[in-house]
């Protein structure tokens, strides 16, 4: 709808918090200086923890490319699978000079590419 995602739900959840502290910090009366490093300490760490996440998200999953060429022919009966070409998921698909895939008897033949 308008672009928001996981990823992007983390990253302002994360900032939100960092905020939060940041003014909870600022209105705390401070006793020494060791106070302040440590409230700077737990900044950094929440600010860490929530890019990590969001990185973590928005890396798309690798996708590969396959090349299939020259196959041989495959026969499928009693619901079995012939399969001559490439079957699955991947970025690019190259599928030249397949063999003949033949199914009978409730079988699937593939003979090419079938993507996910």
């Amino acid at each position: 709808m308008f672009g928001v995602n996981a990823g992007r739900i983390v990253l302002i959840v994360s900032c939100l918090l960092v905020a939060g502290l940041g003014v909870w910090f600022a209105v705390v009366r401070w006793e020494d200086a060791n106070k302040i490093a440590t409230a700077a300490s737990a900044l950094g760490a929440v600010a860490a923890v929530g890019v990590a996440v969001w990185a973590a998200l928005r890396t798309p999953p690798a996708r590969k490319s396959v090349k299939v060429s020259n196959t041989g022919d495959a026969t499928a009966d009693s619901g079995g699978r012939a399969i001559t070409g490439v079957v699955g998921n991947a970025g690019h698909v190259r599928v030249t000079r397949t063999g003949d895939a033949k199914a009978s008897g409730g079988g699937d033949a593939v003979s090419g590419a079938q993507l996910d």
